[in-house]
């Protein structure tokens, strides 16, 4: 397993960033993530790793999950999925973009990336490595707590669109978690994704007595001062970007 090449200038933003893509050989297989690095770097810096959904990109995750454009002091890494999962529901025959959805699935290949991708930008820039931070959607989602549950101890906190982790998360260590689920959802059922609540619940030992309900909000403390926030919206399968602002407050209230 090899990292190769890029430091591919893209674009420059107007707005602070420096749009960057990275090339990677993950045993054999080329793999890609685009970056954004803020203009300005603090000493240390928290990252922030986005997960498109199945069938997406990189390029598209970064336009409609812009996580750079409301945490402008972190490094966001918009990581790129590869054909050979089947999506379940669509595309069955895995022909398109895609994550693995359980440990060890397809020789590990997807974590191995993220593996990879983390040494290497932890190598290039001063990454807080107490403040690394998950985001995905749907497939994207579901890989999200794949990595919780095999790399949860190098995670300060999760947000987890459209799919959620199930009895896969079953004791996997204690970080904060955002789990947003449509009550319409036509792809991934609220009521299965509901049914993970519980399991995350035991996992953070969260305290009922602490729940606080705020609209389509309602969150809990844990132990070790982890957070659980369930966002249950009227709503289907798609990402709510106007939850980005939220998401980023929930990031920066935690760290491992």
């Amino acid at each position: 397993m090899k990292s190769i090449l890029i430091f591919l200038l893209v674009a420059l933003s107007p707005c602070c960033f420096a749009q960057k893509e990275f090339t990677f050989s993950i045993n054999g297989s080329v793999r890609k993530a685009l970056i954004f690095e803020p203009e300005k770097t603090a000493e240390k810096m928290p990252l922030v790793f986005v997960f498109h959904g199945h069938g997406g990109n990189a390029k598209y995750a970064a336009a409609k999950m812009d996580f750079q454009d409301y945490f402008p002091e972190a490094l966001v890494v918009f990581m790129q999925g590869i054909p050979g999962t089947s999506g379940r529901v669509i595309d069955k025959q895995g022909l398109l973009n895609g994550w693995q959805m359980f440990p060890n699935e397809n020789g590990n290949r997807d974590v191995l990336f993220f593996d990879e991708v983390l040494k290497e930008v932890q190598g290039k820039y001063p990454i807080d490595s107490q403040r690394i931070y998950l985001v995905g959607h749907s497939n994207g989602a579901r890989f999200v707590n794949v990595l919780w549950k095999e790399r949860g101890e190098k995670i300060a906190a999760i947000c987890s669109v459209a799919a959620q982790g199930g009895l896969m998360v079953k004791n996997a260590k204690p970080i904060s978690i955002w789990m947003s689920m449509g009550k319409n959802d036509p792809l991934v059922p609220y009521r299965q994704q509901k049914s993970a609540v519980p399991i995350v619940k035991k996992n953070l030992q969260t305290d009922e007595n602490s729940k606080v309900e705020d609209g389509e909000i309602t969150t809990f403390k844990g132990i070790n001062n982890t957070e659980l926030v369930l966002e249950e919206r009227n709503a289907g399968h798609e990402f709510p970007h106007e939850s980005i602002p939220g998401m980023v407050a929930f990031f920066k209230r935690h760290h491992r």
